[in-house]
């Protein structure tokens, strides 16, 4: 086996980073380093998956699109997670569209190799189990909040979401894509951000909204937060910043 770069780029998502020497060893030959541009669909719902991405600084959405065009976001993935894989053990057609929300990098393997990997190494099973489950809670926590919390305290949770993937508190995001990620009008998105602009909270530019007072943006967050947070630390140390 060739020797494994412990500095490998691709130790910047945080499951790979997890992962022993030999276990990484064995995917390390076949991930390919590649880029995602803001606003490029890597799957359309119904087309077959071919690869597993672990994003480095990039952050995916899968996000559902209903016959009149609406769309809301189902779940996200960042650094601390991989997506191409969970839902494509059986049917390997995407269930969503997966939308890339900000630009970055991400590792790349081919669904295949990925099915070979979980099989042959234990770690690897349990790394990719315990981030099922782990995306399910998510899954299922975001059905509760946005069925019984107000627009306010999911926008601030999506933002701080966000953060936590990114690693910056200045977000490249447009009130035209919240709109579309919490499921809401565009105007809604522009009366909310107001609110919390003028709370001292976040600041707003063209195109970016940038955190200014965390704490209160946390005490204005639904507790979903800190439950899908919990969670990701209890099944994956060191996930979460």
């Amino acid at each position: 086996m060739a020797q494994v770069q412990m500095n490998s780029p691709h130790r910047s998502n945080r499951l790979l980073a997890a992962l022993g020497e030999e276990d990484f060893g064995y995917l390390e030959p076949h991930l390919n380093l590649i880029e995602l541009q803001r606003g490029q669909v890597v799957y359309e719902a119904g087309e077959a998956i071919r690869h597993t991405y672990f994003p480095h600084n990039a952050v995916v959405s899968l996000v559902t699109v209903m016959l009149d065009g609406k769309s809301a976001e189902m779940a996200t993935f960042g650094c601390e997670s991989l997506f191409g894989l969970v839902s494509a053990f059986i049917s390997r057609n995407s269930f969503g569209r997966y939308i890339v929300q900000i630009s970055g990098t991400a590792s790349r393997i081919e669904l295949d190799l990925m099915h070979d990997a979980f099989r042959a190494r234990p770690m690897v099973q349990q790394l990719v189990l315990s981030f099922t489950e782990a995306l399910l809670a998510q899954t299922l926590q975001s059905v509760a909040c946005n069925a019984t919390h107000g627009v306010e305290a999911r926008c601030c949770r999506w933002i701080l979401s966000t953060r936590d993937r990114w690693g910056s508190d200045e977000l490249p995001l447009t009130h035209e894509f919240l709109s579309e990620m919490l499921g809401v009008q565009r105007s809604t998105v522009s009366a909310v951000t107001r609110s919390l602009h003028e709370a001292g909270l976040i600041n707003q530019s063209r195109g970016a909204i940038t955190i200014v007072d965390r704490r209160g943006l946390e005490e204005t967050a639904c507790e979903c937060y800190d439950i899908i947070r919990k969670k990701f630390a209890q099944l994956l140390p060191g996930s979460i910043e």
